[in-house]
Order: C-alpha cells, then structure tokens, then sequence
C-alpha cells in the first residue's frame, strides 16, 4: 500500500519559529574553511558520447567483512553506468547502464548509490549496492562479492523483474523526467533495510522495503513524504526558492544515522533537515539554511538563470552552505558522537556539523590537489568512513570533483572524478576526532 505524508503546514510553523527566534538574522564571523590536500584520485571520466556519458556523480564506500584492505569505492557514472574502485583509487570494474529488467524498459541513469549490509537473498546473506535509476524510476540492486575483487568482477545485477515505478504511474510519466533522484540505505535492524529516494524536480522524500523477490531483489511499502516547497519569513512575506518554471526545490543527498533512524536531506537552495524515521513520525527540522535563503529571486527565461529582485537584500541564511547544499553522510564516533558532512557545491566547500543534539554548526573544510591532482570543484556526492581501509587506517573521506582539471584532461570536455582524502587529515586540520573502534558496525556484529 502506498501512504502519503504531509508535512508543510506543520514544519512551515517549525520554520517560522526558527527564523523569528532573536539570532535569526544574526550573522557571526566564521572561521575561513580548514584546507586538507590529497594526491589520490579515480581516472578522469568524460560525459560525452566519446566517454559513454560517464558523468561522475556519488560515491559510496563498502567495507570488505575479512580485508579492509579489499574494500572498494563504487561511484554512479549516470548513463556511463557504475565504476569501481579499489583502496588506490585503480578501476576494478566498470558496468554499463543496462535496460532494466521490466517489459516497458528503458537505459538505465544511475544517480546515486549506497550500501545495504547482511541482506537475505538466495538462502545467504549478501552486501548489496543498491542504486538509483532516473531513466526507469526505481532502484536497482547489485550484489558485492567480497572474493570478486581478485577477478575484478566484484558486482553482479540481481535486479527483481517488473519492479513498480516508485513515483511516476506509467511509462508516459516516468519519460517527462520527475524520477528518482538521491537515495541512501536505512538498516533500523539486522536483516531488515529500506532505501530512503528523493524525486528529482519535487519537495518528495519516500522510503521502500527492500525484499527478495524469487532468489533476486525488488521493493515493496512505498511511504512518501511531502517536504515544504514555501516559507514564511519574519517580514511577513513567503520565500519560494527559484527555479525553473515547473521545478519545485528539490532534495538530492541523504544520509541515515543508523544508530538513532534520524535522516538528514539536502534541499538543494534551501539548507539541511533532520528527519525521524519512518517517515512521518515526527516533525521535521531545518537545521541550517543556505546563505541565499529568504532572498527572493527572479528567474530570466532567457538566461535560465536567477537574480535577486532587491540587490542588496540579506536574507536569512546560515554561513556555512553555499546553494546547492548536496552530498550528506555520517562519520561514527563513539556512542552518539561523530559528525553530519555535507556538500556545499556553490563554494567548493564542505559543512560539519555535531551528529549529537542540536547539531550544532563546527565549520567547514575545502579539499586542495597536491602532487598532480586538481583541488575540488562543485562537489555533489561525498561518503565517509570511520573504518580503517586500505592505506587510509583512520578512515576515509571521498568527494565527487566537477570539473575535474588536472594534468592531462581535455578541459572542453565534461570531465568528472573522485578524490579520496585521510579523514586523519581532516580531522587534524579541524580538531576533530578520529574514533575507529566503535560507531555504526555495518555488519551488525
């Protein structure tokens, strides 16, 4: 049975009150971004018909159960399909973005991916990626052989035949564009996950069951929540974010506390939420807000773009994210402790945030090329991991990089990658903490 939520009216009044709370407006000198350097970079990726429209977009990193060491990065490539990684960012594997396996197919676009730990398939339990397909509007599951990293042939497709369509009704619908968009995987329990999707184009979050489905994996329980697409501002006006005509403010990068069942989701040009999981057990709270919010906009037919309609309006926004908010994950510390990183595109930096109480804001890092690699740009997705894996023994940090302009790229063409960062490093740059001992076991020891 599907199930739709509504949350406007309730977290307009959340969204109210923070912004007419005495420091709503107050702006405080931050700190310039913290810098950390890296040298270790996947092979660049061209989203042109010559490069396969591999167009690099986010990263999820899985933990092998015997050899960190053998632990891999897999990245969605869009219509380029998936590409896998090892620890020293060499390519193990790349698979293209096949027809889904229903009768009124399509190509696949993979856009986002995550990991889901100890999933029952085949009478076993199996690590699965499971990914997001735009051009299909589901998901698509492909499961982790931790002994095919010698063969380089670590992920299968094990994609249960004529899954529904997760938002659109038809064929028809699915092809004007509104489909799945961000994903991440929610694990409340041993044996159980749900991916959590966003819908490109729209204010939806939803939540499906993973399930198998005749020895391969589909999807069932469809909950949908309807996040707030308007605000209302201290001046007694209501902020709508610009867009596209049609376009409502979308989210894209979600993450899951597995611990606590707490979603934190990026809207794009409005900031950060936290969200209880199942979807409407609880309000939703904005946690921070992009630098531009409350600045109201006029969109130019014939440039595409935005411009404020009052120059020299402030707005009520936040210091630290720079529109599009995008990339989220979690770095587990001991307990609750650790820390909510996201992206933020529009100044080539990233947010941190407390993963305890109210979340509170601790600054922001920006990642700079050293020996041959280029310092990051425009980042979407990002993964962190508090697991030592590979060379990286206090965990690892992975950013999408667009464009991507170090030695040797063709700069006229579209041209992607990933940078793999010490989380060692950025913590040291920005006295954090470093915990490899304890935090979200994946496996559920």
């Amino acid at each position: 049975m599907k199930h739709t939520l509504n949350a406007a009216v309730t977290v307009g009044a959340v969204v109210a009150a923070l912004l007419t709370s005495p420091h709503a407006s107050a702006r405080t000198a931050t700190p310039r971004p913290a810098v950390v350097t890296t040298d270790v970079e996947t092979p660049v990726l061209y989203g042109d018909e010559a490069g396969g429209k591999a167009s690099g977009d986010d990263p999820a990193v899985w933990v092998h159960p015997a050899d960190s060491r053998r632990s891999l990065v897999i990245v969605t490539a869009k219509e380029g399909g998936l590409r896998v990684y090892d620890m020293g960012s060499r390519e193990l594997q790349s698979l293209p973005a096949t027809e889904a396996p229903r009768a009124d197919t399509a190509a696949g676009r993979y856009n986002n991916v995550d990991i889901a730990y100890g999933v029952a398939l085949a009478g076993r339990r199996a690590d699965v990626a499971v990914v997001s397909d735009r051009h299909n509007d589901q998901l698509r599951f492909f499961v982790i052989d931790p002994a095919g990293t010698a063969a380089r042939t670590p992920l299968t497709e094990v994609t249960a035949a004529d899954q529904r369509f997760l938002f659109n009704p038809d064929r028809q619908a699915v092809d004007q564009g509104s489909t799945a968009y961000g994903l991440t995987v929610w694990q409340p329990r041993p044996g159980e996950a749900y991916a959590v999707i966003t819908r490109e184009g729209t204010t939806t979050v939803a939540t499906a069951r993973i399930v198998e489905r005749g020895g391969r994996l589909g999807y069932t329980g469809v909950r949908r929540l309807t996040m707030p697409g308007a605000f209302p501002l201290p001046d007694g006006t209501t902020w709508v974010p610009c867009e596209e005509p049609g376009v409502r403010p979308q989210f894209e990068g979600v993450a899951v506390d597995q611990a606590s069942g707490v979603l934190y989701a990026a809207q794009e040009d409005v900031g950060l939420w936290r969200l209880p999981l199942p979807l409407g057990s609880g309000a939703p709270k904005l946690i921070d807000r992009v630098r531009d919010f409350g600045i109201h906009d006029v969109y130019d037919g014939e440039t595409e773009e935005c411009r404020p309609a009052d120059p020299d309006a402030k707005g009520y926004g936040g210091d630290l994210l720079t529109a599009d908010a995008e990339g989220v994950d979690i770095y587990y510390g001991r307990g609750s402790s650790g820390y909510v990183l996201v992206s933020s595109q529009g100044d080539d930096t990233f947010a941190v945030y407390e993963r305890q109480g109210a979340n509170r804001a601790l600054g922001s890092f920006r990642v700079k090329g050293a020996g041959g690699a280029d310092d990051i740009n425009g980042s979407d997705g990002l993964a962190v991991t508090n697991r030592p894996v590979g060379d990286f023994r206090k965990g690892l940090f992975i950013t999408h990089d667009e464009p991507e302009t170090g030695p040797g790229v063709d700069g006229d063409r579209d041209a992607t990658n990933f940078s793999y960062v010490s989380w060692g490093d950025v913590a040291r740059a920005m006295s954090l903490d470093v915990d490899t001992r304890e935090g979200n076991d994946p496996r559920f020891r």
